[in-house]
């Protein structure tokens, strides 16, 4: 490394330098045979990282996470610089035009009284900015890569903003019931993608029920994996102090604990 890099206190400059070097023909033959393509899952995993440690309250965690998703939009930033197509001044100089024409409340002549009113702002301006002349455009400018769960959630509420949508919860919950039949129905054929898709209708039911709700279906989903997690723990515990084998006992046997599980937790 240059005597530049070595010193402590080191900017974003800095980690552009690194980047290039590791790129460089003596470089590091990882990073040198990287493409946007493979590594753009990268940014996602790290992004989650970010979340996990914010829940956690690890201060340090932070820090060192928001690094990780830093370092992706740099090397992604090297990449675009290294085929003459974009750099870093490209990325920064687009989000500040677009934070400045998504506020024109600040920074032009517009009002804005309360986050209500911001918000239907920004849809309308976002709207404009995409070319989005129809609802099913806004439907198809909801990200494909986002978690299923998010994205979901994310189509109903727009398409319930032009009244495309139950008048009640009940409602949504009695779609869950005819969504879990039709399930049933064709569960036991070989046709996989009927089979699929009939899941899939009732997991989007499923996110309708929640939205309603004012609940995250991400978040919810999360706290239930976790709450199966620690159950199984409790499961697995009271065995290996029996002297069993969890291959080697019933699923009756299993469901007595969880059930002695659950009655503590209550």
């Amino acid at each position: 490394m240059t005597n530049k890099l070595e010193r402590e206190k080191k900017d974003i400059y800095d980690l552009i330098e690194i980047i290039e070097i590791l790129r460089g023909e003596n470089g590091c033959p990882w990073d040198r045979a990287q493409t946007n393509e493979s590594i753009k899952k990268c940014i996602i995993e790290e992004s989650y990282e970010v979340m996990d440690a914010i829940d956690k309250g690890d201060e340090d965690g932070i820090v060192e996470e928001l690094g990780d998703v830093l370092l992706q939009v740099i090397f992604h930033c090297v990449l675009g610089k290294e085929e003459g197509k974009y750099d870093l001044g490209d990325v920064i100089e687009g989000i500040c035009n677009k934070m400045i024409y998504r506020h024109p409340h600040v920074f032009g002549k517009d009002q804005a009284e309360n986050i209500e009113e911001v918000l239907v702002n920004w849809d309308e301006l976002k709207k404009k900015e995409k070319n989005f002349e129809t609802t099913t455009d806004e439907l198809n400018g909801v990200a494909r890569a986002l978690p299923a769960l998010i994205r979901a959630k994310k189509v109903q509420g727009k398409a319930r903003k032009v009244g495309f949508d139950w008048d009640k919860v009940e409602d949504a919950a009695l779609k869950v019931e005819e969504e879990l039949k039709e399930v049933l129905d064709v569960y036991k054929s070989k046709n996989r993608a009927m089979i699929t898709e009939e899941v899939g209708d009732l997991l989007f039911s499923c996110v309708n029920v929640s939205r309603f709700l004012d609940v995250d279906p991400e978040e919810a989903l999360n706290i239930s994996t976790d709450k199966f997690i620690r159950r199984f723990g409790y499961i697995e515990e009271k065995a290996g102090q029996k002297g069993l084998d969890l291959k080697e006992m019933t699923l009756k046997e299993m469901d007595n604990l969880w059930n002695e599980i659950k009655k503590l937790e209550k």
